[in-house]
């Protein structure tokens, strides 16, 4: 793995920051760090909102890769990547269909939970069926407390712990305010940790887990983004034997969704029995002055240039160099 790709040989780069989803203004954040970091490397880098002009004008424009900043829909979701093959300018993450499965946290556990990989009890619920739900029969099935989250947002947006049957239904019509499916999960009560994996194929590594401990255990968007009283712990604390165990586990949950580029993932460890649980995956994980892969990556010796740089170097394409 190069850390010291040439800046000269990377042409003209386009970093996508904003966009339209939700978590525009993260995308703005971990985007214009990105580019600060690969001007001061000598890489002929512009910024570039999709939510402010054409994706054509990349290719008229002679852009000849992109880094994908976007965060959430139309950036993260497939959207962006299935433009860029059509113009065949390479990009940084992973293709269509991994980025496509992995935005969907329903999809992603599917797959997982068909690989015999381990993932909390999960209910999908559909906004028409809110009003005739049974709280009991939900709760009975996933226990409380339980999770209620958007199946298709990130940073924490419209994600509810529910403690009481009676706040069930209030969380439901929060989540669907932001998705028309609604991931209902079993709470895992125990260590919270993250994983990045950089790579693809055989070749993916994980790098060093970072266990977060949030304020009373809350680790939403504020808490992610704008406070600095979440703690990060790297080294992560855990048994060496335990680390390498949940590293093995996302690097498994990483390769059978066809990732590529670089990704995280975030692992719930039971308390009680020690046994890891996959919760989703970001093919776009966040790159500001909060965020967890850099973090993880100066830890293992790449600081936040050389890692921007090296994403830069795996731009690729899903059917580079196919027939036709």
């Amino acid at each position: 793995m190069t850390h010291n790709a040439k800046p000269m040989n990377m042409g003209k780069v386009a970093v996508l920051m904003g966009g339209r989803s939700a978590e525009r203004e993260v995308s703005f954040m971990s985007g214009q760090g990105v580019l600060k970091a690969l001007l001061a490397a000598g890489v002929d880098a512009h910024a570039f909102d999709p939510a402010e002009r054409e994706l054509s004008e990349l290719k008229k424009e002679g852009f000849q890769r992109c880094f994908i900043a976007l965060h959430g829909r139309f950036g993260e979701d497939g959207t962006v990547q299935g433009a860029l093959e059509l113009m065949g300018i390479p990009y940084t993450g992973s293709g269509v269909m991994a980025s496509s499965i992995a935005m969907d946290k329903v999809m992603t556990k599917r797959v997982w939970q068909a690989e015999g990989l381990p993932v909390p009890r999960h209910v999908l619920v559909h906004p028409a069926q809110i009003d005739s739900l049974s709280a009991d029969e939900l709760i009975q099935a996933l226990g409380l407390p339980l999770i209620v989250k958007p199946a298709r947002e990130g940073s924490s947006i419209g994600v509810s712990k529910v403690q009481r049957a009676e706040d069930l239904h209030p969380a439901l019509r929060a989540a669907a305010a932001c998705d028309h499916d609604i991931l209902c999960e079993q709470c895992i009560v125990g260590d919270e940790v993250t994983c990045p994996v950089l790579g693809a194929g055989d070749d993916a590594r994980a790098l060093s887990v970072i266990r977060i401990v949030a304020p009373e255990g809350n680790y939403d968007y504020q808490n992610k983004y704008f406070t600095d009283d979440t703690q990060y712990l790297v080294p992560c604390g855990l048994p060496a034997q335990e680390e390498a165990a949940i590293q093995a586990l996302v690097r498994q949950a990483y390769q059978v969704l066809g990732c590529r580029g670089w990704g995280r993932i975030d692992v719930m460890i039971d308390g009680a029995t020690r046994q890891p649980y996959l919760l989703e995956i970001n093919t776009s994980p966040g790159m500001t002055g909060h965020s967890l892969v850099p973090m993880s990556a100066a830890a293992d010796g790449m600081p936040y240039e050389a890692l921007c740089c090296h994403l830069l170097a795996s731009a690729a394409l899903d059917y580079e160099g196919a027939a036709g």
